[in-house]
């Protein structure tokens, strides 16, 4: 049985081994393989690996040999589902292990647009302090969390971790979208509508699956009736945001604030209008990518392929 990994350099910059995964079978890793080498790596292979390589219906036909595609990662939009269903393959991801490092970023995110703590150290190191005839000086008014309002559209495993997180602050906490669970252990909590919470909420914070019943649905005509002193935060899927609504809307004051790990196109574009706007903060896809989440990503895959070759396939999304 052969196993071909065709992007492993994220899940394994090399602080990661693959070594439980060679033991179940002859396993090749490739850092990363662009589209059109897809099949002359993985012609002869029994299972593949991927993250963000996509495999579509046609590549899939190339694949003559394949019986199992596991996903690492938990969205799995790279793989034509539905092409692996006809052809009874199963499609496996990883369905929790960034919950943590997920909910962390939304709150190192936050609290950069809170205190500007990198535009601070930045102005201390120019010899701003040095020249102060005061003992302390700022920028911007540090902003105090305790007292506002999280609103959180999405509250599964992510969003309920960030919402406990707010809590924690001292923020009461709003929740939209998706299946109502069972309310948290916490108040204030309200459930609340996507609309009102967009009106009400100090703090904006994405955490649903992108579908194509959302796609870019923080548009204009969302961010027109947010508060001018929120902030919003995406750490989801860049395709939930109109990015030029969202530039617009900062540059002329209409929120105060944002804050993304994911953009529409990523790599990022030169063009993307959210390089140039306001007060945004952007990261480079990095709020799942901490060692401690990769090596849970790592064992859970390890897993679900040892079901797999136990013929009880688990975590199939097809």
């Amino acid at each position: 049985m052969k196993i071909v990994v065709l992007d492993g350099h994220t899940l394994n910059p090399g602080d990661n081994p693959w070594d439980e995964l060679a033991q179940l079978a002859e396993l090749t890793v490739y850092e990363r393989t662009p589209p059109e080498q897809i099949a002359p790596r993985a012609g002869d292979a029994d299972i593949v690996l991927t993250n963000k390589t996509p495999l579509t219906a046609a590549t899939l036909a190339q694949l003559p040999r394949l019986r199992f595609i596991a996903v690492l990662a938990t969205g799995y939009n790279v793989v034509d589902v539905a092409a692996a269903r006809a052809r009874a393959i199963p499609v496996s991801n990883v369905p929790e292990y960034g919950t943590d490092s997920v909910a962390q970023h939304v709150f190192a995110l936050l609290l950069e647009l809170c205190h500007h703590v990198g535009q601070h150290d930045a102005a201390v190191k120019a010899g701003e302090w040095i020249r102060s005839i005061d003992f302390c000086f700022w920028k911007t008014a540090p902003l105090e969390l305790s007292g506002l309002t999280m609103g959180i559209v999405g509250l599964g495993r992510i969003g309920g971790r960030v919402g406990a997180l707010a809590h924690a602050f001292g923020m009461s906490v709003l929740a939209a979208g998706g299946t109502r669970r069972e309310e948290p252990g916490y108040a204030p909590f309200a459930w609340t509508t996507v609309p009102q919470l967009f009106a009400t909420a100090d703090v904006i914070s994405l955490h649903c699956p992108l579908t194509a019943d959302n796609v870019r649905f923080v548009n204009r005509d969302c961010l027109q009736h947010v508060k001018p002193s929120a902030f919003f935060i995406n750490v989801a899927r860049g395709g939930l945001v109109d990015e030029a609504a969202l530039a617009e809307a900062l540059n002329a004051g209409q929120l105060a604030g944002a804050a993304l790990d994911v953009v529409s196109n990523e790599p990022m574009h030169a063009d993307n209008p959210l390089l140039t706007a306001r007060n945004c903060i952007i990261t480079p896809h990095i709020a799942w990518a901490s060692l401690a989440a990769r090596r849970r990503l790592m064992v859970a895959t390890v897993k679900n392929l040892e079901a797999f070759i136990a013929g009880r396939p688990i975590n199939v999304v097809n």
